[in-house]
This record gives C-alpha cells, sequence and structure tokens, in this order.
C-alpha cells in the first residue's frame, strides 16, 4: 500500500490596496523595450513595468546584480506569455541582491518566475498564475527561487502550478510569509532547504497544502523549518501533476506533509478540511517517490518532527486512493474518518549503536487530544494502531529565522 501520499479569480491585491484597474490592450512592442531594459541593467537600475498587459514569445533574463523590477501592482502590470514559443521560463534571474515585486507573470509555458544562486532575494506582491485552471500542461513552478540564500517571499500569490506554487528548494534563510496559494499541486514546498520560517499563508483548493521535503541527490539536505499561522485548508484538487515527478504522488487531501525531513515545527495553524489526512509524516520509503540513485550519505527518515497547538479538524473523510480508503473504513468505518496525524512507522533502525530512535525522538504531538495513526508500513501495514500516547512528548523549539544584510528588519 502507498501510504504517501476553475482557476481562481486573480486577488485584487496590490502594494496600496488598491482596487485593480482595468487593464490596457496587449502590446507586443513593449517585449523588446523591456528586454533591452534588462540586457543593459546596471547594479543600482529600478525597472518600472508600466500598467497594462504585455505580451511576450520568450524568456526574459536578468544576471546582473542590484537591480530591482517594480510594477504598479500584480493586478496591473501583467506580462503574459500565452503565445510563449522559445525559453524554459518566463523571467529567470541569476544575480544577488534582487528585488521584483508589484506585478503579475501569466501563463508561461515553463516556470513563471526562477531566481538561482543569488543572495539578498526579495519577491513581494508577485502574482504567477495560469488562467486556464490546475492543467497538466501548465508549468511546474510559479515562484521558484533555487540555490538562494537570504531570501524573503511575502504578499504574493500563486495559482494552478502543475508542480508548486511558491517553491523554494536548495536555499539557506528563507522567511515565506503572507502569500496565498491556491489549485497548484503543491501550494508551498520547501525543499532540501535549511532554516525556514514559513507563517501567515493561505494554502486552498491545493492538491497538498504546504510540503516540506527532503530529497535525494541534491546539493545539500533540508532542516530546521517551522511551519506556523497558517491557513490550511480544503486542498482537495485531484493531482495533476506530470507522471514521473515527485508532487505526482501526493494524495489529494493533504494539508502539511513532511517528508524525510528534520526538525520540523508545525505549531499555530489552522488545519482542516484535508479529506485525506490534516498532517502527513512520512520517509522515501512509503512516499511513491523513486529511491533509484539515492546515495548512502542521504537520510531518508523524518526526525525531530514537532505539532503543538494546531487547530486542527474535518480531515480524512475521504482519502484519495483506493488502499486509504480501505484503511479508513477498516479501522474507523465508513463514516468514520482517518486521524489528523497519519505517520508511516519507518525509523532509522542503524540511528544509535544499532538500536533504533525512542519515538519520541521523531514525532511528538501535543494537539489537544489529537489522534495520530502509525500505518505500520515497515510491515506491510499489517498491523496499523492508534499511537497518541507514544507520541504525548515535547521537544526543544527552534529559533527564529532573521534575516540579514539588506533584508535585516
Amino acid at each position: 500500500m502507498k501510504f504517501w501520499i476553475i482557476a481562481a479569480a486573480a486577488l485584487a491585491l496590490t502594494a496600496c490596496g488598491e482596487k485593480a484597474t482595468t487593464s490596457t490592450p496587449a502590446d507586443a512592442s513593449y517585449q523588446e523595450t523591456l528586454m533591452t531594459q534588462l540586457l543593459d541593467a546596471q547594479p543600482g537600475d529600478i525597472i518600472e513595468i508600466p500598467e497594462g498587459t504585455f505580451s511576450f514569445d520568450r524568456s526574459l533574463s536578468l544576471a546582473v546584480d542590484g537591480v530591482t523590477i517594480r510594477g504598479q501592482g500584480m493586478d496591473k502590470s501583467i506580462l503574459t506569455f500565452k503565445d510563449q514559443v522559445a525559453g524554459a521560463e518566463g523571467l529567470i534571474v541569476t544575480a544577488s541582491d534582487f528585488t521584483i515585486e508589484d506585478l503579475a507573470i501569466e501563463d508561461t509555458k515553463g516556470d513563471a518566475l526562477k531566481i538561482t544562486k543569488g543572495e539578498n532575494i526579495i519577491i513581494r506582491r508577485v502574482r504567477t498564475e495560469w488562467t486556464g485552471g490546475p492543467k497538466t500542461s501548465n508549468g511546474a513552478y510559479g515562484i521558484y527561487p533555487v540555490q538562494t540564500k537570504n531570501v524573503l517571499m511575502e504578499e504574493n500569490v500563486a495559482i494552478a502550478a502543475a508542480d508548486a506554487g511558491l517553491y523554494i528548494g536548495q536555499s539557506q534563510n528563507v522567511v515565506v510569509r503572507n502569500n496565498r496559494a491556491e489549485y497548484n499541486v503543491a501550494g508551498i514546498e520547501i525543499e532540501n532547504t535549511m532554516d525556514a520560517d514559513v507563517y501567515g499563508n493561505v494554502a486552498t483548493n491545493n492538491t497538498g497544502g504546504i510540503l516540506v521535503f527532503n530529497m535525494p541527490n541534491l546539493s545539500q539536505p533540508g532542516a530546521r523549518t517551522r511551519v506556523f499561522n497558517n491557513d490550511v485548508t480544503n486542498n482537495n484538487t485531484k493531482n495533476f501533476g506530470h507522471k514521473g515527478t515527485p508532487v505526482a504522488s501526493i494524495p489529494a487531501g493533504s494539508g502539511v506533509v513532511v517528508n524525510s525531513n528534520d526538525q520540523v515545527e508545525i505549531f499555530g495553524n489552522r488545519i482542516t478540511g484535508n479529506k485525506t489526512a490534516n498532517i502527513i509524516v512520512a520517509s522515501v520509503y512509503s512516499s511513491g517517490l523513486s529511491q533509484d540513485g539515492m546515495s548512502a550519505d542521504f537520510d531518508p527518515y523524518p526526525e525531530g518532527i514537532y505539532v503543538y497547538d494546531n487547530e486542527l479538524g474535518d480531515g480524512g473523510k475521504n482519502p484519495d486512493g483506493l488502499d486509504l480508503q480501505a484503511l479508513k473504513i477498516a479501522k474507523f468505518g465508513p463514516l468514520g474518518a482517518l486521524p489528523d496525524v497519519l505517520w508511516d512507522g519507518f525509523v532509522n533502525p542503524d540511528k544509535r549503536d544499532g538500536a533504533a530512535l525512542p519515538l519520541t525522538e521523531i514525532l511528538c504531538v501535543q494537539n489537544d487530544g489529537s489522534e495520530i495513526i502509525n500505518v505500520d508500513a515497515p510491515n506491510g501495514y499489517k498491523n496499523p494502531r492508534l499511537a497518541a500516547r507514544d507520541h504525548d512528548c515535547a521537544m526543544e523549539k527552534l529559533t527564529p529565522i532573521t534575516l540579514t544584510g539588506p533584508l535585516a528588519e
């Protein structure tokens, strides 16, 4: 058994909270203007995107440090790539000290906004959207910083990405706050990233709401993520990810999912209405993810997961997949529901002098009586059992993230 696990109207959010205004007709001639500005940019430049809807048929790129791209609002300055014929992204940035704010990127062939190998990155009030709604043919990522350091993502909107709406990968020192992710496969995904705070976000109507993953064979592992004060509700959209991708195995109805990651705090959230489970904790061995080429130094076991003081409810009533449906009926009856927290039960047998870690070092749950089910994946799911008593414990809390340098508050 695999334990693992239209379109929304664009939000009228602008820097000043004003109402969106009607866009001007698409202006293809602006493509050359903006491409030239990006090519000729110098450190310290502010590139202003005027109000209007502007069409592009190829990718934009920036490779100069210290540049700001600023629109007039995410529903006023719109870059549309509906007719894109060249390039893998809408905008790709390889630079540090970069800020982008107050604009929209729509209907790109691949990722909407990708930022790679930079430091001191601010992504603020940017909307990425595929306006035809959830489709496998949509681009994979909405906002996609990877191999970055000291990153702030705030007040953005991501809609209908075929992988993750808001994704941060192989990065360090990250704050993801006050964003909205809707109708993506993964709403918000923190992958192989060290030291991240994820708070104040709304993740709704995705396949999975907030994911904290470690994947093998990447440049760094991930650990120390705090997921708190978010609304993670009704993430029940059918999975429309590309076959073979990690997110394609996420069951519809997943709230917060931790896979093979360590030191993750989940607290103060409202996690409700996710039909498979509100919180899932799993190793790579029960995730449905490929283990091909997994190196010996990859740690596939989630450990140090601390769940406390969340509002959990109305989940697990209609889990995705025949196996989970059968588990629900067998343990809780046709009108019952899976518990709020699902754990696959995998424990590293070689962690401490040949002995397995105690359960209290793997997963602690102090959440007003919330139940946990250990599905007993290591033994072929023969003896799934309720396990709240095994995990009634506390862990040392993580330190809040402090952004540094020009991002310091």
